[in-house]
């Protein structure tokens, strides 16, 4: 979901974009997303007629190293205890910290959760925005226990500036 003209939220959040200020880049020509909403950020500034100069992309939603057989397994848990998947979700997103992230808590739907988790990150699309002169940005922690980010790192290593940010988590 997009919350400002230039950030889009991740699963489950809303309006949590304070949550990246140390690292956040706000103005008319960049474009930023966390996990689910990096993906709807890449697609806008891929998109977007305007001009894009800057795409910040924060813990990337980047399951396409995982199975089938594990993202549907994601999908039925979910739909089977949408609560419980949830609350592990939320504990997993802030791990190493022990921050409240209840005031950005937004419940999705198993659609989202299914876009998110089946997505596919195209070198090709990756290239093109590149080539229209759009830096990329990728932020990753250490301790992502949601993506693999050493596989992220490697996937966007060729297109983007990536940032890996030593003893963080999914929210840096």
């Amino acid at each position: 979901m997009k919350i400002s003209k230039n950030f889009y939220s991740g699963f489950c959040f809303f309006n949590e974009s304070e949550l990246f200020s140390e690292y956040l880049i706000t103005n008319d020509f960049t474009i930023s997303g966390f996990s689910y909403g990096a993906i709807k950020a890449f697609e806008e500034a891929l998109n977007s007629k305007e001009r894009v100069d800057r795409l910040q992309l924060f813990s990337p939603a980047f399951f396409q190293n995982f199975d089938e057989k594990f993202k549907r397994a994601q999908l039925l848990y979910f739909k089977k205890d949408e609560d419980t998947y949830i609350e592990n979700f939320l504990k997993n997103v802030v791990y190493p910290k022990e921050i409240d992230i209840s005031k950005y808590f937004k419940k999705e739907t198993a659609k989202e959760l299914e876009e998110l988790l089946f997505y596919e990150w195209s070198e090709n699309k990756l290239q093109k925005l590149v080539d229209k002169g759009t830096i990329i940005e990728v932020y990753l922690g250490e301790k992502d226990k949601i993506i693999d980010s050493l596989k992220v790192k490697e996937f966007f290593k060729n297109y983007a500036t990536t940032y890996y940010i030593k003893n963080k988590g999914h929210l840096l």
